[in-house]
């Protein structure tokens, strides 16, 4: 493929966009993080300042004592 058989595309079309502009995203533990949206005041309920997989307050549950009754299975309980 030759570079003369490329098009190039300088304008966009007019009218089927929608309105990018400036907006910020508010989570619920306060957090604000200024970003580029199609929407305007975006609201969250949780976000990666407040996740307890970043954050590393992430709980593990062990429902039922599965992990105890595995590991008994198993002889791993050592």
């Amino acid at each position: 493929m030759s570079i003369s058989n490329l098009k190039e595309v300088k304008i966009m079309k007019e009218g089927i966009h929608p309105n990018y502009q400036q907006t910020q995203i508010k989570c619920a533990c306060g957090n604000v993080i200024e970003t580029g949206s199609t929407k305007k005041d975006i609201r969250i309920e949780i976000c990666s300042n407040c996740h307890p997989f970043y954050t590393g307050k992430q709980k593990l549950v062990d429902t039922g004592g599965r992990v105890d009754k595995f590991r008994r299975r198993y002889g791993l309980d050592k």
